[in-house]
C-alpha cells in the first residue's frame, strides 16, 4: 500500500501528537516551499534522505507513430530526484519490507 499524502499528516500527528489539522499545516508548508523552490529552479537536498531537481528538456520535432505526420513536442521540465546514501542502506537493510514490483523488465547489471 502507498504512502499518500494523506497517510504522511497521520503519521506526523500521531508520531509528533498533533492535532491532524495543525500536522497537515505542517506537511503542507514543507510541499508548498519544496514546489516553490523546484519551479524557481532550486535544487534541494536533504542529507541522507535525497536530492530533488529540475531537469530541463528541449522541445522537438517527433512522429506520430500512427500517421506519421510530425509533432512538434514542446519544452518541459521534470522532477528528478535521487536517493542518498542513508537511506538507501535504511532501505537495502530494512527487514520484512516487502518492495512493490514496478514492473520494468530491465537488468542494471
Amino acid at each position: 500500500m502507498p504512502m499518500t499524502k494523506s497517510s504522511l499528516i497521520d503519521a506526523v500527528a500521531a508520531d509528533a501528537d498533533l492535532p491532524r489539522k495543525r500536522a497537515r499545516q505542517v506537511i503542507n508548508t514543507i510541499f508548498d516551499t519544496m514546489t516553490n523552490a523546484l519551479a524557481e529552479g532550486k535544487r534541494i537536498e536533504m542529507r541522507g534522505f535525497g536530492t530533488f531537481a529540475v531537469r530541463v528538456y528541449d522541445g522537438y520535432t517527433g512522429r506520430n507513430p500512427r500517421t506519421s505526420v510530425p509533432v512538434e513536442v514542446d519544452p518541459k521540465r521534470s522532477v528528478h530526484f535521487k536517493v542518498g546514501k542513508e537511506l538507501r542502506e535504511r532501505i537495502n537493510g530494512a527487514e520484512g519490507v516487502e518492495l512493490e514490483d514496478d514492473g520494468d523488465e530491465s537488468d542494471d547489471t
